[in-house]
């Protein structure tokens, strides 16, 4: 007979993001649920059927993918790192080139048969941490020679970026500061990560301003940096976040009160903070501020504590992603950033970046989940376990 408990003795890892993934899981269900209105009336559909219809699904996989993925031994991620390497490029390019356009940026990939869309950026975030984990921990012993480890490490890096950045500026710059922080962890030398951040703001600096998006990037960035001087039209979404923020108040208007999600045209996505704050005021943002700040530290420890380089490269640099990722959508809903298109890590609405981001919590507790065993196999990166 089925019971919680059977399933807890099942799970490994880290009880704190056990639990911190159960929070934000319900936030997600109570805060999607209450955001969709406006989107469930233009498809036709009740809320109670969109939200069972798909995201509580995808808050479903995405749980089920977390347990998966911190079964299996974190060693064999290495493996298929390169796998999703071979795969993402590939795919990445594709999109850039013939991706489904959808508020003016083609960042997704329709899936045939389904017919769902697939944002292939989430993909390569997963990709490209983990590659650079492996190649960092394996090129050690040559760490410092520009041939051997430099130029394969920072090829990939590049290629990465700017495939992204055509299309998903912030996405790229996030993804390329934590390759920098990894790269920084793996004892690349100074000189080479300054020369690959100067070639990073050359590659932007040319993205932002002869890009398919360049017109975006430009507007999004002179409103944030002169709201006064700009047409209502082009701070909407952030005017309609500050209202949202300002009448949250100490403790909100209470769930599914909110006024602001028939304003706000991505309630339920990029502004769900707002949301969140609309409804559950301060307190609710402080809880929200809390649970990724514990998520840090707890992944810290666990960084402190690997017994492997390559496990403590994963950890911190998924780690890294999705903490920054959040504090940069928070930083977005409260006026401290220019308007992005990055969702709340496994609270936004969105399939492919629940499914991720579960993933990757996933990986973090597969690499918590050999701490708490102390393993003892004997392991070297070069034998990591081959995936092919």
């Amino acid at each position: 007979m089925f019971s919680i408990q059977a399933l807890l003795s099942k799970t490994k890892g880290d009880r704190w993001i056990w639990l911190i993934i159960v929070l934000l899981s319900l936030i997600s269900i109570l805060t999607v649920y209450s955001a969709t209105g406006t989107l469930a009336y233009k498809q036709g559909k009740t809320v109670e059927k969109l939200l069972l219809t798909k995201h509580l699904i995808f808050v479903l996989m995405g749980i089920a993918m977390i347990y998966f993925s911190h079964l299996l031994d974190y060693r064999y991620y290495a493996g298929i790192s390169k796998i999703l390497m071979i795969i993402t490029i590939p795919l990445l390019f594709y999109t850039a080139v013939f991706g489904e356009n959808i508020n003016e940026a083609s960042r997704w990939v329709k899936i045939p048969i389904i017919g769902l869309t697939f944002q292939t950026s989430d993909l390569a975030k997963v990709a490209l941490i983990t590659f650079l984990a492996r190649m960092l921990t394996k090129k050690q012993e040559q760490i410092k020679n520009l041939r051997e480890s430099f130029l394969p490490i920072m090829g990939s890096v590049c290629v990465v970026f700017g495939l992204i950045a055509w299309a998903n500026m912030s996405t790229a710059i996030m993804l390329f500061g934590v390759s920098i922080l990894l790269l920084i962890m793996g004892r690349i030398s100074i000189k080479q990560i300054a020369a690959v951040c100067l070639g990073g703001v050359v590659l932007l600096t040319f993205i932002v301003f002869l890009g398919p998006r360049s017109g975006t990037y430009k507007s999004r960035i002179n409103s944030f940096l002169h709201p006064e001087l700009q047409h209502s039209d082009k701070t909407f979404q952030a005017d309609q976040s500050k209202i949202a923020l300002a009448t949250g108040g100490l403790f909100g208007k209470g769930p599914g009160n909110s006024t602001q999600r028939n304003f706000l045209p991505h309630p339920y996505s990029d502004f769900i903070f707002a949301i969140i704050v609309e409804e559950y005021g301060l307190f609710g943002a402080l809880v929200m501020i809390t649970l990724y700040l514990v998520l840090l530290y707890r992944c810290i420890k666990i960084v402190t504590k690997a017994p492997k380089a390559f496990g403590a490269l994963l950890a911190a640099g998924l780690s890294f992603s999705l903490t920054i990722q959040a504090f940069a959508n928070m930083a977005v809903a409260v006026g401290l950033g220019p308007v992005t298109g990055v969702p709340l890590p496994l609270v936004s609405m969105g399939g492919t970046s629940i499914i991720f981001t579960s993933v990757a919590f996933g990986i973090i507790l597969s690499v918590s989940r050999d701490v708490e065993e102390g393993s003892n196999k004997k392991v070297v990166i070069g034998e990591i376990p081959s995936m092919g």
